[in-house]
């Protein structure tokens, strides 16, 4: 059976090594904030194991209170990295609380009452505290996702809990053998060696949670547009390929803007094309501030956009492409001096039976009231309601797109 020491030495190297590996992501990745908090954790409790080794050779305060609190405090460090993955805010209460309960426990059953198992109880309790803070967070879902690695965290958490609670009631009961200062029996020490291999695997898995957070950001990124910061066409076509298929689905329809900038050439040769993302990117936070829960802007390209109205019908549609026409109204009666006025022409379209799971069909069908919008005289927008194309050649374009659709979903 492995010794007390030899125990102790395999917790110092591996919280060690794991230390260093978080050292390493904080540098690399300085804005993930909770890597600070796991590499605190990490070298927190390895310096607490390498105190606690020092047991029956010096004073027992620094052994037994301050190495004891010290792998308490680690614990709460990693639970506010925790708080901090999920983006929760962190306070320094709870460690500090914590941590200084702890040492007033085990200062009194280390001077007051000798009782080396009740400061294994006070010591399964303080890092009990800190893993039950974590369960929630990671039990829930969180930006519509769930992460593996959380779900392995807490599984974990919930191991080590079961550990602590095992551990005290045999230390107190003097299950498996008595205690002493220098060694623990048979039991305690295989108690002691479970807890060791599931604190490796609890940091293991704040590795996976850190590599699928990371993934997630770069799959997020390859989705977004890099002038404006909204959807870019790729995710346009994601999205509303999904909303397609709801809608055939359920039989529920939902509403596309596509909006176009007015002027667009012009601006970029009179002012630069400086001026011209300036507008793009104003343009964009504009139409956000009229967008509901739920709704999707997205830009298809060049100065085109397009919003996705989820469960929304042609009327709906109309209402939102007024606001966006609006605020840009609004804003162009405010401009003075140099600065240049916006305005859009917006075609409104909604889903349909004929469009099924197709969305080009339904960009299309958009595009011709789009075109509309402009022929009338720009700065409004239009309704596709089933009547005959405004513009020569856009029908038989969009017959010809409807029949390569059952051309292609035929074969």
């Amino acid at each position: 059976m492995l010794s007390v020491p030899t125990l102790w030495v395999v917790i110092i190297f591996n919280f060690l090594a794991m230390g260093l590996v978080w050292v390493y992501v904080t540098r690399a990745y300085p804005k993930f904030e909770a890597a600070r908090y796991w590499a605190g954790a990490s070298l927190c409790a390895s310096t607490g194991a390498s105190i606690t080794m020092l047991r029956g050779v010096i004073e027992p305060f620094f052994p037994l209170v301050v190495g004891g609190s010290l792998m308490v405090l680690a614990c709460c460090l990693a639970a506010v990295g925790v708080r901090r993955f999920y983006d929760a805010p962190a306070s320094w209460r709870m460690p500090v609380a914590v941590t200084a309960a702890t040492a007033l426990g085990l200062s009194f059953f280390v001077y007051a009452v000798d009782d080396i198992g009740m400061r294994i109880v006070v010591y399964s309790i303080g890092q009990a505290i800190g893993l039950l803070s974590t369960l929630k967070l990671m039990l829930g879902r969180h930006f519509n996702r769930t992460n593996p690695g959380a779900r392995l965290a807490c599984s974990i958490a919930i191991m080590i809990l079961g550990l602590h609670v095992v551990r005290s009631t045999c230390a107190v009961l003097q299950i498996g053998g008595p205690l002493t200062l220098a060694d623990f029996n048979g039991l305690q020490t295989l108690l002691m060696l479970l807890l060791v291999f599931l604190s490796l695997s609890w940091n293991f898995a704040f590795l996976l949670m850190a590599v699928d957070r990371l993934r997630n950001e770069v799959a997020d990124l390859a989705l977004l547009d890099d002038l404006t910061g909204v959807g870019n066409r790729r995710y346009l076509m994601q999205r509303m390929t999904e909303e397609c298929a709801r809608s055939e689905r359920s039989g529920e329809a939902f509403a596309l803007l596509v909006i176009d900038l007015d002027g667009f050439k012009t601006i970029n040769d009179t002012y630069g094309h400086a001026a011209g993302d300036a507008c793009l990117q104003h343009f964009t936070l504009m139409a956000q501030t009229r967008l509901r829960p739920g709704d999707m802007l997205a830009r298809a390209g060049g100065d085109e956009f397009c919003i996705v109205l989820p469960g929304s019908t042609l009327r709906e549609g109309a209402m939102i492409a007024e606001r966006v026409l609006q605020v840009c109204r609004d804003d162009a009666q405010a401009c003075t001096g140099v600065e240049i006025p916006i305005a859009v022409s917006i075609g409104v379209a909604e889903w349909t039976r004929e469009v099924g799971a197709f969305p080009d069909r339904l960009v299309a069908l958009a595009d011709q009231a789009l075109y509309a919008a402009k022929k009338e005289g720009k700065n409004r927008y239009a309704l596709y309601d089933g009547a005959p194309s405004l513009a020569p050649g856009i029908e038989a374009a969009l017959e010809a797109a409807l029949f390569a659709d059952q051309r292609s979903s035929a074969e």
